[in-house]
């Protein structure tokens, strides 16, 4: 019996014991589930918070992407209005320099939206990105960039970048032309030549090609077909002749026979661009010397009028006559009304340090601005009319004279068909009747420029000598003539060089609106050396700086600075669009309620 107890006690124990087990077993695996509960728990949240912050990254990327739509957007209201740079939000801080006002009606615009419950502009094709932009135009009349502070926002993230935008044009290009032949007005070529080569121009139209060696080492474009022998051309090459099959250029010389020898190092070059329009003259220019737009043109420039000589000193000073102008500043156009004689452009009269004195007048350079030398008006009212038989008298050392009622000026020495100033120059024989006109807009030009300006002529341009800056870093210079740009290479009348320098250098950004840049008797006279051109060249057509073993042989090399900035107020395309120069990404410049920061 006792044994049976015990065996029966034994088996109460073990079943206590195991009821115990599962006791402890229930423990443990409430306790395992409850721990599986927090990791799921904290998976869960760490997979929502990682899910706000892959939002909040993309948000803050898309915030940069919205900023770079506002300026792309921007570009094409300026590509689409060439105007659009005038307007803007005054209440910017960002425009506190410049003169923008908000465009009404039609053009009322977004973007320019400047603190709290103002508007942004929505990016197109989302619901959820948008930007706001804000324009620095103070340097644009100067250098030709705009300032662009750009916004974009998305979500809760803002982020703002500043863009340089600098108007595309003729300073692209170490060289441009519009057509590749000799200037009809200079080669006595027909005008029936004046067409592009893909279009059916004849032969006989005395075409112009790289040859014996030279080097361009700058980007090039032209709008006609190039013809190409025995030349380098170290970056881009652009032109629109683009045939269907074979090179985009014309492996000839100029005598047209076919050549090798060509080098591009650039593996595509030539490659297809489209035309870029001339404007037909530089008249339009004329508004910056007009005293009566002070939005458009709140810094005007000066004019001067009749043949002009200007030289550059090298402490920021220029030295000017002028002895037809009255008047160095105009209101309206066609101009009327009083004379106006700022002192920034120099003091009217004859005396000693006047504009019509021989010596000329002695000026600071007109400050990131522009000089215009117009023809002599012809019409009664414009402050600087003059009568055909008028002229400014013998105080100014004018050598001319009315006989018979008829206006004639001689040269240095006596010879006809000068201008009275001082051209043709001692015992030179004038290169045609009409290189040297007492009544019109030429600028003879020379020196070394400290400053930043843009001269423009109504006719030509001669470089009388070295045109260099004082500091290649900071001072820039623009010439634009509306008819050709000559290198001045006097001859007598046994064709007989009669300046005894030798080289030449120009650092200029040169456009010749109408006609070409080329060597004055580039035919005769021996070799003149190298003419150094540290800048840019463009014109409407090709000209001619060596023939033979006359004139000089070409060392062009390109500047670039040109590629972020203008000289001041220089002549653009007739269609242009505008290029990003500079980025950056600066503060952001909104709250995401559009409280300026």
């Amino acid at each position: 019996m006792r044994r049976n107890v015990r065996g029966v006690g034994r088996f109460w124990w073990l079943a206590r014991w195991r009821d115990d087990e599962r006791g402890v077993a229930l423990v443990m695996v409430i306790g395992v589930g409850a721990v599986l509960m927090v990791l799921v728990a904290t998976a869960l949240a760490y997979s929502a918070g990682g899910m706000q912050k892959a939002r909040t990254d993309q948000d803050w990327n898309d915030a940069m992407a919205a900023a770079y739509a506002g300026v792309e957007e921007y570009e094409s209201r300026l590509a689409n209005d060439n105007t659009y740079q005038q307007y803007g939000n005054p209440a910017s801080l960002f425009s506190a320099t410049s003169s923008v006002t908000l465009p009404t009606g039609a053009q009322t615009n977004l973007a320019f939206g400047v603190g709290r419950n103002q508007s942004w502009a929505q990016v197109s094709g989302s619901t959820r990105a948008y930007y706001r932009y804000e324009v620095d135009n103070s340097k644009y009349s100067s250098t030709g960039v705009l300032r662009v502070r750009s916004t974009g926002k998305v979500g809760n993230e803002v982020r703002s970048i500043v863009v340089n935008l600098k108007q595309d044009g003729f300073i692209d290009f170490l060289y441009f032309t519009d057509y590749e032949i000799q200037d009809p007005a200079l080669s006595g070529v027909p005008n029936t030549c004046v067409k592009y080569y893909w279009a059916g121009r004849g032969s006989g139209c005395s075409e112009i090609a790289f040859d014996g060696g030279d080097v361009v080492n700058g980007p090039v474009h032209s709008n006609d077909a190039i013809r190409i022998c025995s030349a380098e051309f170290t970056q881009s090459v652009t032109t629109a002749y683009n045939p269907a099959t074979g090179p985009r250029y014309v492996p000839k010389n100029s005598s047209g026979s076919n050549c090798t020898g060509q080098t591009f190092d650039d593996p595509n070059a030539p490659t297809y661009s489209p035309v870029v329009g001339m404007p037909p003259t530089n008249a339009s220019m004329k508004n910056e010397v007009r005293s009566d737009l002070p939005v458009d043109v709140p810094r005007p420039g000066c004019l001067y009028t009749g043949p002009t000589s200007i030289v550059y000193n090298s402490n920021g000073t220029m030295t000017i006559r002028s002895p037809w102008t009255k008047s160095t500043q105009v209101s309206g156009s066609p101009a009327t009304g009083p004379a106006q004689t700022p002192a920034m452009c120099g003091t009217l009269g004859t005396g000693t340090g006047q504009l019509g004195s021989p010596g000329g007048a002695t000026i600071p350079v007109i400050p990131q601005n522009l000089v215009f030398v117009q023809n002599v008006p012809s019409t009664v009212g414009d402050p600087n009319y003059w009568a055909a038989n008028a002229w400014p008298g013998s105080a100014t050392g004018l050598n001319c004279a009315v006989t018979s009622g008829t206006l004639a000026c001689k040269g240095a020495s006596g010879q006809a068909n000068g201008n009275g100033l001082g051209y043709p120059m001692t015992n030179e024989v004038a290169p045609s009747s009409t290189s040297y006109q007492p009544r019109v807009g030429d600028v003879f030009i020379k020196g070394t420029l400290k400053g930043a300006e843009t001269v423009y002529a109504d006719n030509y341009i001669y470089v009388t000598g070295n045109l260099t800056y004082n500091d290649a870093n900071s001072d820039i210079l623009g010439l634009v003539g509306n008819n050709a740009i000559f290198v001045y290479n006097p001859m007598n009348s046994s064709n007989q060089k009669l300046l005894s320098d030798t080289d030449r250098e120009i650092d200029a950004a040169i456009l010749s609106v109408a006609h070409t840049f080329q060597v004055q008797n580039y035919s005769v006279g021996g070799n003149r050396g190298t003419l150094t051109v540290k800048g840019a060249i463009a014109q409407k057509f090709r000209g001619i700086v060596r023939n033979g073993s006359n004139g000089y042989i070409k060392n062009y090399v390109y500047d670039p600075r040109f590629r972020y900035l203008a000289p001041p107020k220089f002549l653009s395309p007739v269609s242009t669009s505008y290029g990003v120069s500079v980025v950056v990404e600066v503060k952001t410049a909104f709250t995401v309620a559009g409280d300026a920061l």
